[in-house]
């Protein structure tokens, strides 16, 4: 709203400094500001009222140390994070540009099915919470959406640098390197020099009108990578600080790239897609780091308050949602190489454990105990220093993210 407002100030008024806000820069400054001081300030009272209204985690005991002190924390702190987010969001981003209304919608939707998940299992006493299909519902109907938006609005676009053959030079000398904006559904493949992959093509054997079927498999690659990265980063969230502070990290680095995509210059200069408009999702992100690091104000251990799934499946679908936006999902197997390893310990102690109870009647594990931090803890480690060391495991990560710009 401000943006506007300042807008029409130096428009029609010339009024000093209002032009400022016409700089992703400046705004992202000031939505990561606001986003950690309300989430800091205010998260005390929200932590209190939680506190008020007994919105307590109640904790199972399974053996780990410190365990049981936990019980009785807050949880749903996730709406700090998402309240801390959306108003800045709201105050400095273009409301109206389609990336900013899918991630809104985004944070909007799942943080709506954390807090029923969050709500049922708190207020109805019932441990499972909301069925795991109407979560599956949830994060497949956002699929859609996003998708669907992705692939059929307008203004979503991509504009090819042009070979060096079809560049030329304007009357003003200014040199044209970038052909005209157009649908895409190309994506970036990491480590490769010619390094776009057009999803399209996985229809191809319908023969010559099978870019017309192309939304069928980009849809449903959308709805794989959300539902896959949100339900990764709710299994992170087991101790204190390691979900919201592994976020941080990743959110952090795909600002890089969102900014580096919607700007053309320097996706000229790292040849990779200029995707207009994408750079208005640096003040969403900015608003969003801020919002996760002043949420670990009270998350870091020992926890105030948890972020429960209002958080948790919240922060992945933005990931996700993220990722997919500025045609990066293929690096997400390694910028959230926490959330895939947490994942993928899940997945390998339930598969063993049934297959061996199924070959020799009596279930064995892999891991002493999943997700894979529950099992450095049942080794004797302390949470802190375990969630320390998967935040050093993720900036190594997100460094050889970033590093994917360059490395072909």
């Amino acid at each position: 709203m401000l943006y506007y407002l300042f807008e029409y100030f130096d428009k029609h008024y010339d009024l000093a400094g209002a032009g400022l806000f016409q700089y992703i820069s400046f705004r992202s400054a000031l939505a990561f500001i606001i986003s950690l001081l309300f989430s800091m300030i205010y998260g005390k009272k929200i932590i209190n009222f939680l506190q008020l209204k007994q919105v307590g985690e109640s904790v199972r005991d399974l053996g780990l140390e410190g365990q049981v002190e936990k019980a009785g924390t807050p949880t749903m702190g996730g709406i700090i994070i998402i309240l801390a987010t959306l108003i800045p969001v709201l105050l400095f981003a273009q409301i109206d540009n389609v990336y900013i209304v899918l991630l809104v919608v985004t944070t909007l939707w799942m943080g709506i099915i954390g807090f029923l998940d969050d709500y049922i299992k708190i207020f109805k006493q019932d441990k499972a919470g909301l069925k795991g299909r109407f979560k599956i519902l949830g994060q497949i109907t956002l699929g859609i959406f996003v998708g669907s938006m992705l692939y059929f609005h307008p203004s979503v676009t991509m504009k090819e640098k042009l070979p060096v053959k079809y560049q030329y030079t304007t009357e003003q000398g200014v040199q044209i390197l970038f052909a005209d904006a157009k649908k895409s559904i190309k994506t970036t493949i990491p480590f490769v020099k010619n390094n776009q992959l057009d999803y399209a093509s996985a229809v191809a054997f319908l023969g010559n009108d099978y870019k017309k079927y192309a939304w069928l498999i980009f849809i449903a690659i959308v709805i794989f990578i959300i539902t896959a990265v949100s339900n990764g980063a709710n299994l992170t969230d087991g101790i204190d600080g390691l979900a919201a502070g592994s976020s941080a990290i990743i959110v952090a680095t795909l600002g890089i790239f969102a900014w580096v995509s919607g700007n053309i210059i320097f996706a000229n200069y790292l040849d990779v897609m200029y995707i207009p408009n994408s750079g208005e999702m640096t003040i969403f992100i900015a608003a969003f780091v801020g919002a996760l690091v002043g949420f670990l104000w009270y998350n870091t251990y020992p926890a105030q308050v948890f972020m429960g799934d209002t958080g948790s499946l919240t922060i992945g679908a933005v990931i996700a949602v993220l990722a997919i936006a500025v045609r990066k999902e293929l690096l997400i197997p390694i910028l959230a190489g926490v959330f895939l390893v947490e994942n993928l310990s899940v997945i390998l102690q339930v598969g063993f454990f049934k297959y061996t109870k199924k070959r020799h009647g009596e279930g064995r594990r892999i891991f002493k105990m999943a997700p894979l931090h529950h099992h450095y803890q049942k080794s004797g480690y302390h949470e802190s220093k375990i969630v320390t060391r998967f935040w050093i495991i993720g900036i190594m990560l997100a460094v050889l993210a970033i590093v994917t710009l360059k490395l072909r």
